[in-house]
C-alpha cells in the first residue's frame, strides 16, 4: 500500500466506530479523498486539531488500491483558521465553500483546485461581515471555473460573437455563460443580467472583491445556484448552499 505525503485541508468531519473518525481531506496531490482517522475521538495526542473543519496541513496517507477509504497515518497542521468557527456567517460560508467542491472534484490531482481553495478560506477568515457573502460568491465562481465551468461573459456562448459590455445580456445557465439577442431567442429561459451584474461576475472570476448591497447578493446566490444545479453531477440539493442563502448573513 502506497504511502502519499501532501497537503490537505479537512472539508467534512464525521464520527466512525466507537474511537474513530472519518474525514473528506481535499488534497493538493490527490483530489478529495475519504480517509478514516483510528483513535481520533479517544485520544487528542496523535492527530489533534487536524480533525477539525477546515484545518490545513501536512497528511501522511496511506492509500489502498481499488478503496474508497484510505488511513490517515498523520496530521501536521499548519493553518487551522479557528475564526471560519467563531462566526456562523463565515461558518456557513465555508461549508458551502466545502460542499461544493466535494461535489465537484474527484480523486485526482488538481493542485489549482486546492490553491484556489485554500485561499478561499483565508480570506473568509479575515473578511469583514458586510464582504463575507462576496467574497464566498467569488470564491465559487473561481473554483467553479477551475474545474471548468467558468461562464462564458463578454462574448456568445454559442456563436462567439463579442457582446457589448454597456448593453444588458441574457445568461443561461445551461448553456454555459451569456448569449447575444439573436441566439438568446433559441434558448429558452436564462436571466437578462444588466451591464453592472456581468462586470461583478467578471470582477469575481477574476479574483476581485465588488461591493454589494443585499439586493445585488441575493440575486447573485440565486444566479449561481441555478448555474451550479445544471452543472453539478447529480440532483442532490445543496444543503450548506440552502442555509447560506436563506440565513441572510
Amino acid at each position: 500500500m502506497p504511502l502519499l505525503q501532501t497537503d490537505a485541508v479537512v472539508l467534512h468531519v464525521a464520527d466512525y466506530l466507537e474511537s474513530s473518525r472519518i474525514l473528506r481531506l481535499a488534497t493538493r496531490d490527490a483530489g478529495v479523498l475519504s480517509v478514516v482517522a483510528r483513535g481520533a475521538r479517544s485520544s487528542k495526542k496523535r492527530f489533534g486539531s487536524a480533525v477539525d473543519l477546515f484545518a490545513e496541513g501536512q497528511a501522511q496517507l496511506q492509500l489502498k488500491q481499488g478503496r474508497d477509504l484510505h488511513a490517515l497515518n498523520s496530521f501536521d497542521v499548519t493553518r487551522a483558521r479557528p475564526a471560519l468557527a467563531l462566526d456562523l456567517g463565515r461558518f456557513t460560508a465555508a461549508s458551502t465553500i466545502a460542499e461544493c467542491v466535494l461535489r465537484l472534484v474527484h480523486d485526482e490531482s488538481a493542485p489549482s483546485v486546492y490553491l484556489a481553495l485554500v485561499d478561499s478560506f483565508d480570506r473568509l477568515a479575515t473578511a469583514k461581515p458586510q464582504n463575507t457573502a462576496s467574497v464566498t460568491l467569488g470564491a465559487l465562481w473561481q473554483l467553479l471555473g477551475e474545474v471548468g465551468y467558468r461562464p462564458t461573459i463578454d462574448s456568445c456562448v454559442e456563436c462567439h460573437e463579442p457582446i457589448d459590455p454597456a448593453s444588458e445580456a441574457r445568461f443561461h445557465p445551461l448553456a454555459g455563460g451569456t448569449c447575444c439577442v439573436h441566439c438568446a431567442r433559441r434558448i429558452p429561459g436564462g436571466r437578462l443580467l444588466p451591464p453592472e451584474a456581468r462586470d461583478t461576475l467578471r470582477q469575481w472570476l477574476d479574483g476581485g472583491l465588488p461591493p454589494l448591497a443585499d439586493p445585488a447578493i441575493r440575486a447573485h446566490q440565486r444566479l449561481l445556484r441555478e448555474f451550479l444545479h445544471q452543472h453539478l453531477p447529480d440532483n442532490r440539493p445543496l444543503k450548506a448552499f440552502q442555509l447560506w442563502e436563506q440565513g441572510g448573513w
